[in-house]
């Protein structure tokens, strides 16, 4: 199996979990777009770097694109796109869904019943915390 058919399969699960195991429908969402297109940014740096000065090399029968294991892939062209393979986007995206979808789902079943973590500390002023009385 193939780098880009396993990804592409992740996204499908995490697809199908958010709309219909956990009923989150998370892509519907347009904060969840606009947060995704952040972390997609810092995606793209990160693998960026890891790729290009080889310190992550991906075996070329798996990926799209030739055989980067000796020499600098391109930037963009090849089944690359900032020097890392396309294939990556998958994982992070599917990675993403799983996260948020999983902490929306927690947050309606009301998992944290309290807001707060803990009693004050001891050095803490009585009175002045959050949800302590007088």
């Amino acid at each position: 199996m193939t780098y880009i058919q396993i990804g592409i399969i992740y996204c499908l699960l995490a697809f199908v979990t958010d709309f219909y195991i956990l009923k989150t429908k998370v892509l519907k969402l347009r904060m969840f777009w606009l947060s995704y297109s952040i972390v997609l940014f810092f995606q793209f740096i990160t693998n960026g770097v890891l790729t290009r000065f080889l310190i992550v090399r991906y075996n070329d029968f798996a990926i799209i694109g030739g055989d980067y294991t000796t020499k600098t892939p391109p930037l963009i062209g090849d089944g690359r796109l900032f020097y890392a393979p396309v294939e990556d986007v998958f994982f992070g995206f599917s990675m993403i869904l799983f996260t948020v979808s999983i902490w929306i789902w927690l947050g309606r079943r009301n998992i944290q019943k309290l807001p707060i973590s803990g009693p004050p500390p001891r050095w803490w002023p009585k009175g002045h915390w959050y949800g302590t009385k007088k």
